[in-house]
């Protein structure tokens, strides 16, 4: 293992304490998501895959709110502030 990957498992298996705008982030995406998850109920036939797309849903809102978590010091270009 070098020591990229080590960073890397070292970041991902700790805890992140969110800051103000952390918490800002993650609201909003959770409150755009719930928006869509209304959305595919209200439009989408009771199915197995209308369960399935809001499942993915939630997958989706777990992974970004994580990213955020992760990188609290990368922006949305990959870039980090000065």
């Amino acid at each position: 293992m070098n020591d990229k990957q080590s960073a890397r498992i070292e970041n991902n298996f700790k805890y992140h304490a969110p800051n103000t705008t952390q918490i800002n982030k993650y609201f909003e995406i959770r409150e755009s998501a719930k928006k869509l998850a209304y959305l595919l109920l209200d439009s989408c036939p009771f199915s197995h895959e209308r369960d399935t797309a809001i499942e993915k849903l939630e997958e989706s809102v777990m992974w970004a709110n994580s990213s955020i978590a992760r990188y609290p010091n990368v922006d949305s270009t990959g870039a980090q502030p000065a």
